[in-house]
C-alpha cells in the first residue's frame, strides 16, 4: 500500500525538500513551488481534483518487510520528514451526478439556500459549485485564502462581489476570540458578513469545522439540513435540524446520528422529499 499524505502546498515543505525530474534528483527551489501552485490552479479552476506524489529512498535490507502505516511525520513506521522527493501530479474529475443542478435551481426557487462545505482546493471548489448552481456562472466570486484582518473585512464589504468561497485556514483564524473596534465578537461580525452574501462556499474545510457552519445558520434562524457520508460528518448531522446520511457510500455511524438516510445518495432525491413534504403540509 502507498501511504497517503495530507498535501498542502503552502506547508509541503515539511514533508518533501527535493524534487526528482528527467536529470534526477536535486533540491526543491521557490521557483518549482511556484511551476506547482500555478499548474495546481489551472486544473482547479476546470473542477478537477489534484493529487500530488512523493517518493522516498529507503534501505531494502531494513524496508523490504515493512508494511508501510501513517499519514504524518508523527506516526509513519518510516523516515518522511523532509526525506521525499516531488515526482509529479496527476489530476481526476467527478462530475456532479446528472439532474444536481436542476435540483440546486429546484432549491433556490423553493427559498432554500444551498451552501456547499468540502475538503477540495478552493479553485476547485469554485468550479464545482459554478456547475452545478451553487455559485451563479455570472456571479462576482471571491476566494478568502490568504487574507489576512482588514483584508478579510474589506474583500466581505465589497458589495460587488456577491460570491465568497472561504478557506479553512481563515475560518480558522477568523473565529478566534477577540473584539473588533465596536466591541462586538470578531466571530460574530465575520460570519454575519459571510452568511450575509448571496452564494457562500467552504474549503479545505475539517469536519469541526462543518460543525461551525452548521451552528452559524442556526443562530442567524436558519433551519439546516446537512448531508454526509463519513464518521466525521456525524457531529454535524446531529446538530443539524435534518441530517441526512448516505445510504449506499455513508458509514453506520453516519447514518445512526442522521434522521433520514438517501436510499440512491442522490442530492436530487432530497428536493422530491421537500416537494412531497411540502404537498403534505399544504393538504
Amino acid at each position: 500500500p502507498i501511504p497517503c499524505v495530507p498535501w498542502q502546498s503552502q506547508t509541503s515543505g515539511q514533508y518533501q525538500r527535493r524534487v526528482h525530474g528527467e536529470k534526477g534528483t536535486r533540491e526543491f527551489t521557490q521557483e518549482d513551488k511556484e511551476k506547482i501552485n500555478e499548474d495546481i490552479a489551472v486544473l482547479s479552476k476546470m473542477g478537477e481534483r489534484v493529487l500530488g506524489f512523493c517518493m522516498a529512498l529507503l534501505p531494502k535490507e531494513k524496508f523490504s518487510t515493512v508494511e508501510f502505516d501513517g499519514d504524518n511525520a508523527d506516526n509513519c513506521n518510516f523516515p518522511m520528514n523532509g526525506g521525499l522527493s516531488y515526482i509529479g501530479m496527476i489530476s481526476m474529475i467527478d462530475p456532479p451526478r446528472p439532474g444536481v443542478p436542476e435540483a440546486v435551481a429546484s432549491c433556490q426557487q423553493a427559498g432554500i439556500r444551498v451552501i456547499m462545505v468540502t475538503g477540495d482546493h478552493p479553485l476547485t471548489a469554485q468550479a464545482i459549485a459554478k456547475k452545478v448552481g451553487i455559485i451563479h456562472p455570472d456571479a462576482n466570486s471571491i476566494i478568502l485564502q490568504e487574507q489576512r484582518g482588514e483584508e478579510v473585512e474589506k474583500a466581505l464589504n465589497d458589495e460587488a462581489q456577491t460570491a465568497v468561497v472561504v478557506h479553512g485556514t481563515v475560518l480558522e483564524r477568523e473565529i478566534a476570540v477577540g473584539k473588533d473596534i465596536e466591541g462586538q465578537n470578531k466571530a460574530t461580525t465575520f460570519w454575519n458578513k459571510v452568511l450575509a452574501k448571496k452564494y457562500v462556499s467552504f474549503a479545505r474545510t475539517s469536519p469541526a469545522q462543518k460543525l461551525l457552519i452548521v451552528n452559524a445558520c442556526q443562530e442567524r434562524g436558519g433551519i439546516v439540513a446537512v448531508t454526509g457520508d463519513g464518521v466525521n460528518d456525524s457531529p454535524a448531522l446531529k446538530k443539524a435540524d435534518i441530517g441526512v446520511a448516505m445510504g449506499i457510500t455513508g458509514t453506520d455511524v453516519s447514518k445512526d446520528a442522521a434522521d433520514m438516510i438517501l436510499l440512491d445518495d442522490n442530492f436530487a432525491s432530497i428536493v422530491k422529499g421537500v416537494e412531497e413534504g411540502r404537498i403534505i403540509f399544504d393538504n
